[in-house]
């Protein structure tokens, strides 16, 4: 599978390298609107490639996949650039700016029966499955809430504190504590509450959010681009708590009892940056002709668009970018 970045910031230069050590996938083109930007990471990386301009590298008959790597509020037109030349998509989270713009892509991508799929990492990873398995055996019994975090003193980052960038901790951190609570509880909360902080540009510097669902379940969530938290995800239960350390990128899952003394530790699998699994998916849903990545439907990805949009309704957010 030949993929195509679209885009040459940071993330991008995770993703070419995250490949450069993948089999059966290679980084074929990278796509800057500056064509030196573009040939410097060619070059760093060895791909055969560089472009000038996204529209240059979407007529490329070899590009398989395009990874749009680009800020929130450019993800709408470029997935829709990118379909509209006949690409499939893997799209950096947050997939798009609000469940409009979501279920627009999803409707263009289903009809061109082209591949498009989120790139929230956390959906794909092996530790998804060991929290379920974990929760699901009864480990610590039956269970009741969780609690997640995600901040980074990150506050100072352009795209962050511009609201016409899409910026702000939501869209950036906070989507990952949403992902890990309806991973752990599944899609069909019932309500939503939130609360946040928003700077002078009306984007949040922070939030707490409270899902609940119909079984009595609750997960408080909270995300923070003005400091570090501990990156926690805690599971509790009646007969003890399950701890996922760094629930951006899990490092360590751990059952304790009810005296809180550790009983299981589970193994992490080894990775090259966590990046390949969602990319690996792209490559067989393609190899079996879906247009879908089964780790996370484009249903679930508009479900999560529509509740963050349902938050920034309740904080009083709206970006710049918005028409």
């Amino acid at each position: 599978m030949k993929i195509g970045i679209l885009g040459a910031g940071s993330i991008a230069h995770k993703m070419a390298e995250t490949v450069g050590s993948m089999d059966k996938t290679e980084i074929y083109a990278v796509a800057s609107r500056s064509l030196e930007k573009a040939e410097n990471f060619a070059k760093q990386y060895q791909i055969p490639k560089a472009y000038g301009s996204y529209q240059e590298m979407l007529m490329d008959s070899y590009v398989d996949l395009v990874y749009v790597a680009t800020p929130h509020s450019h993800h709408y037109e470029h997935v829709k650039m990118c379909l509209e030349h006949g690409k499939h998509v893997l799209c950096e989270k947050a997939f798009m700016i609000n469940s409009s713009q979501a279920k627009d892509v999803v409707g263009i991508a289903r009809k061109k029966k082209l591949l498009l799929a989120e790139a929230i990492w956390t959906r794909y990873m092996p530790s998804r499955t060991l929290i379920r398995e974990a929760v699901d055996s009864g480990i610590i019994g039956e269970v009741t809430s969780l609690t997640a975090n995600l901040g980074y003193a990150i506050g100072n980052k352009e795209r962050l504190v511009r609201s016409d960038l899409g910026g702000g901790a939501l869209l950036d951190l906070g989507v990952y504590p949403i992902n890990f609570a309806l991973m752990v509880f599944g899609e069909d909360y019932q309500d939503v509450t939130a609360q946040g902080i928003l700077s002078d540009k009306g984007v949040d510097l922070q939030n707490s959010i409270t899902l609940t669902w119909k079984n009595g379940r609750m997960a408080l969530l909270h995300s923070n681009m003005q400091a570090l938290t501990d990156r926690r995800g805690i599971i509790h239960g009646d007969k003890g708590y399950l701890v996922v350390e760094n629930i951006n990128n899990c490092e360590a899952i751990s059952a304790y009892d009810l005296d809180r003394r550790l009983i299981k530790q589970y193994e992490i699998p080894e990775q090259i940056t966590g990046f390949e699994y969602e990319v690996e998916s792209c490559r067989k849903a393609l190899e079996n002709g879906e247009i879908e990545c089964k780790e996370m439907p484009l249903a679930n990805s508009v479900a999560v668009m529509e509740l963050m949009d349902r938050i920034r309704e309740i904080l009083g957010i709206r970006y710049a970018c918005e028409v």
